[in-house]
């Protein structure tokens, strides 16, 4: 459930619009009509007068003392009709639901879009290369690439993972599956230089270059079905890169988004700094695969021609105390990429492409590091610990100026104990989540997310000035911020803690009706801490269902630069939980335990 457009029906007149009541109406924000997914089932928020029942497909809801619904209904493969009915107010609703599996084609045929690789791909010699196609079952299926007959065998049984929101239901657990007309094979091609016959690598009497890539072209997939024969020639064109001819790619946004993969599917690694460089091993689609592992999307790099495959050596690191951070530097002599791990007391760099000839290193005695270790954990990569005089974190900023690798490590933050003024000489940023065209949830009778996310953080911000703080907001009106630049004043202004404000919902297959309370959300374990603390202490101090803490790759959990939690305070379309998101006296009382919850956790950080 996302952006959210309600139906209102009044009397038998039905008109669509985001939410302007009319007088006693049935009003449906979720689903909308002609509503498409892929989910099992799908939940109804709205509201309708408390008094009479609210009906869908004739069975009465439930519904909250103020008249609010949120019941689940299953659905069936394909067009569902449900009629919701109030009294003399009657609506219907269609939402579709999307097959998962596959389409079967009808007779000697593949699958529309069914033939991978779909992009064009690049690898290294003997580097796996795999082929899929969906074809009628009982068919025999195969590529021809390069000279070689790559035979694709039937895949019926197949393991399905749940997407990751499905662990925000409760409900990620695999399912096997049985897919009738998968067809997948795979092979490894040799180095340019060589020739092949049939299956088997041959030293060509005629030998291509072999500094320079092999373009194998699309391949050809054949299908065969009682006795007749198709084929087609695949998507994406296939090229075999030479080891000793890599391009190198150089980043040149502020921090490039490094994954465990080609596409957003995949996980998140730490971003590289503007300037790294690295060579490409491998290509898919848009996306290169940089020689320490990770792929970036290629419109965050350029290549560089005629570059030499990135690698440094180092020798002494520089250390300098500034008054809010301890810089490390690393002379190179060129920008590699790194990776940052955080441990409980500790914090570690790693360096790629890197070998070292260390023998000095200066760090004085340090507010924050109490001893630097380093090893050449492989052949390539140099690690540097940074070992912790305190458990807590308080953010870290990487950047390369020139060829030169510097760290800065945030001091804890001043604290000048004032019991009038606790949080005195404390910068904190409130994000208030959504706004402008991005409504985010909605709750039963219409009331967004966005302005329930503004109310209470200035309501927050009012209790946390009282207190002695200092406070910076992303927005304080109703305009539209993006993720991007609200990432980018957490990293401008740098403040102790950065805490986004927002109210939840589910995805489709979710129990609205019965699904309620606070969540927290973390991702650098420099703010586990601060999600687990704000967690329990406004679970107790509400009396409020706890919903969970979760580690979540979230815009607004991802800034390093300081401690960042997201807060989901009670979930919009839960409509008992609703009736409490809306009371401004309990908007107040919110207000009041976040700020105190803000200084009882500084406590357990001196």
């Amino acid at each position: 459930m996302k952006k959210l457009l309600g139906l209102v029906i009044s009397g038998c007149i039905v008109t669509s619009s985001v939410v302007t009541l009319a007088e006693s109406p049935l009003l449906v924000v979720y689903p909308p009509n002609n509503h498409q997914t892929s989910a099992e089932k799908i939940f109804f928020i709205g509201t309708a007068p408390a008094d009479g029942q609210v009906l869908i497909n004739g069975k009465p809801i439930n519904r909250s003392k103020a008249g609010h619904f949120a019941p689940s209904f299953p659905l069936e493969v394909g067009e569902n009709l449900f009629t919701v009915r109030h009294q003399n107010q009657e609506l219907q609703i269609q939402v579709t639901r999307r097959a998962t599996q596959p389409e079967l084609p009808q007779g000697l045929d593949f699958a529309k879009d069914s033939l991978t690789p779909a992009a064009d791909i690049a690898r290294l010699p003997g580097e796996l290369i795999c082929f899929s196609a969906i074809a009628p079952p009982n068919a025999s299926v195969s590529v021809n690439l390069a000279n070689q007959t790559i035979t694709l065998a039937p895949q019926t049984q197949q393991v399905s993972l749940p997407s990751n929101a499905a662990a925000l239901t409760g409900s990620n657990q695999p399912t096997a599956q049985f897919i009738p007309g998968k067809y997948e094979g795979c092979t490894t091609l040799p180095q340019p230089g060589f020739l092949t016959y049939g299956n088997n690598i041959m030293p060509g009497a005629v030998i291509p270059d072999a500094s320079k890539n092999v373009d194998l072209g699309k391949p050809e997939f054949q299908l065969t079905l009682n006795g007749k024969t198709i084929t087609q020639p695949g998507t994406g064109q296939i090229q075999i890169l030479s080891p000793s001819n890599l391009q190198v790619a150089e980043v040149v946004v502020d921090a490039g988004v490094a994954r465990t993969g080609p596409s957003t599917d995949y996980s998140r690694l730490t971003p590289l700094p503007h300037r790294t460089r690295a060579s490409i091993t491998g290509r898919e689609g848009e996306w290169l695969r940089l020689d320490y592992g990770g792929w970036i999307n290629s419109q965050e790099t350029r290549t560089l021609p005629g570059a030499i495959p990135p690698h440094t050596t180092i020798r002494s690191v520089g250390y300098r105390r500034l008054s809010d951070a301890t810089e490390i530097v690393f002379p190179l002599q060129v920008p590699v990429p790194i990776s940052v791990q955080q441990g409980d007391n500790n914090f570690t760099l790693t360096l790629y492409n890197t070998t070292a000839q260390t023998d000095t290193i200066r760090l004085d005695d340090d507010p924050l590091i109490s001893r630097l270790d380093w090893q050449q954990v492989a052949p390539g990569q140099a690690q540097y610990t940074f070992n912790l005089k305190k458990a807590q974190q308080w953010g870290y900023k990487l950047r390369y100026d020139n060829t030169t690798l510097v760290l800065a490590l945030r001091h804890p933050p001043t604290i000048k104990r004032e019991r009038r003024n606790p949080l005195s000489g404390i910068k904190i940023l409130l994000d208030p989540g959504h706004g402008g065209k991005e409504s985010g949830a909605i709750g039963p009778n219409g009331y967004t997310e966005k302005e329930v996310n503004l109310v209470v953080s200035k309501l927050l911000r009012d209790e946390l000035v009282k207190l002695g703080a200092t406070v910076v907001m992303t927005r304080d009106t109703d305009v539209e911020v993006s993720l991007g630049d609200r990432m980018a004043m957490i990293h401008r202004e740098s403040p102790a803690i950065a805490l986004s404000i927002h109210y939840n919902a589910l995805p489709d297959s979710g129990d609205a009706e019965n699904t309620k309370g606070i969540g927290t959300f973390w991702y650098h374990p420099q703010a586990h801490s601060l999600a687990i603390f704000m967690h329990n202490y406004l679970v107790k101090r509400l009396d409020r269902p706890s919903y969970g803490v979760f580690w979540n790759n979230l815009a607004l959990t991802r800034p390093h630069a300081a401690p960042s939690v997201l807060l989901e305070l009670g979930f919009m379309i839960n409509p008992e939980e609703f009736e409490w998101i809306e009371n401004p006296q309990e908007q107040q009382k919110l207000a009041r335990a976040v700020a105190d919850g803000v200084v009882e956790w500084f406590k357990t950080r001196e």
